[in-house]
């Protein structure tokens, strides 16, 4: 039923296209790579077939600053961007996105559980894993412990600039039990002991932004281990590349898609977001990368071996840890700060 609905939609909007000014172009932004790669094949490319419209697909590394000085000049050139999912919490708050109508997305009853928030639609499930090239390693790391542990496994290590992630990984690594992980974050010697377990591993740390930077690492040995986004390592497995997940202790979440305040083509994005929702380019994305689609349909499409390698799994999803979304958006200016302040030290 929501395929012909959508058709319909798109037909519809299509037909009407000379009339009412329909964007000949729609300007998409994400965080660039091998996720980029598949989100051109599975949504680009099928929505330019489908409206005629061409997507133009920007890449960024989640930092917003340009984003509002186009809106503070009242010049939005974004129509749609993808968010991690606190990002999208604080920024629908402060009107960085605009509120969306989960009614015109179609057959809500079709997403999974947490897809939809008020400004943002999910666009796939990611998890932050541990991952290693197998052909330097002649015994497996088991979890975050083994990645701290420099004697039995000598070589730099791989961590994502920032707070958010590496905080939940050094109390993991400490022996905090994942259910305590937030709980503990949110006291002062729960901190403390996250930065002081950060201050061992310091010496070993090579800062990534970009989700290439890992399998670039991994690949040409300047890194022995590295957090990853699990689609990452997916597509360079698929590429032929020696590199191993490690799942417990990973953090899964969702990252969504939002259409920013101002944005001139606000009708065509979310035209757009919803093409992307559906069962048919959910299963073609998670073909093109191993993440997790939204669209609860998509799975029933998928090779068995495909669906164990997604986040999405049982088992991985078992042993993984939920991304503390609300924490994040109560402490996380302050713990970024203090994580600058960190790095900043001679």
């Amino acid at each position: 039923m929501l395929k012909h609905s959508l058709r319909w939609t798109l037909a519809a909007l299509c037909l009407g296209a000379a009339s009412t000014g329909f964007a000949a172009q729609l300007m998409v932004v994400s965080f660039g790579g091998a996720t980029r790669d598949a989100q051109r094949d599975a949504f680009y490319k099928p929505f330019k077939a489908t409206t005629g419209t061409v997507v133009i697909n920007g890449s960024y590394n989640g930092d917003f600053d340009k984003l509002r000085r186009m809106q503070a000049a009242q010049h939005v050139s974004w129509d749609v961007v993808e968010v991690e999912a606190p990002e999208l919490v604080r920024g629908c708050e402060t009107g960085l996105f605009q509120p969306l109508d989960a009614q015109e997305l179609g057959d809500t009853q079709a997403f999974i559980p947490g897809a939809l928030r008020p400004c943002g639609v999910g666009t796939f499930v990611w998890s932050m894993v541990l991952a290693y090239d197998s052909q330097r390693l002649s015994q497996a790391p088991q979890g975050w412990a083994d990645f701290w542990d420099v004697q039995r496994f000598p070589g730099n290590r791989g961590l994502r600039k920032g707070a958010k992630y590496n905080l939940e990984f050094a109390l993991l690594a400490s022996g905090v039990p994942a259910e305590q992980v937030y709980a503990r974050l949110a006291t002062r010697q729960g901190v403390d002991m996250a930065f002081d377990k950060l201050d061992q591993l310091r010496p070993y740390i090579r800062w990534w932004q970009a989700g290439e930077e890992p399998i670039r690492g991994l690949n040409d040995g300047s890194l022995l281990m590295s957090a990853s986004y699990s689609g990452r390592i997916g597509a360079a497995q698929d590429q032929g590349a020696a590199l191993q997940l490690v799942w417990p202790g990973s953090i899964y979440d969702f990252d969504y898609w939002a259409i920013p305040s101002g944005s001139f083509n606000s009708r065509e994005a979310l035209q757009f977001i919803r093409f992307a929702s559906q069962r048919e380019t959910q299963q073609v994305f998670a073909e093109r990368i191993p993440y997790g689609p939204v669209n609860s349909g998509a799975l029933a499409g998928l090779a068995p071996e495909r669906v164990a390698r997604l986040p999405t799994a049982p088992a991985n999803m078992a042993q993984a840890l939920p991304m503390g979304v609300e924490f994040w958006i109560e402490h996380g200016d302050e713990l970024e700060q203090r994580f600058e302040r960190w790095l900043a030290r001679p």
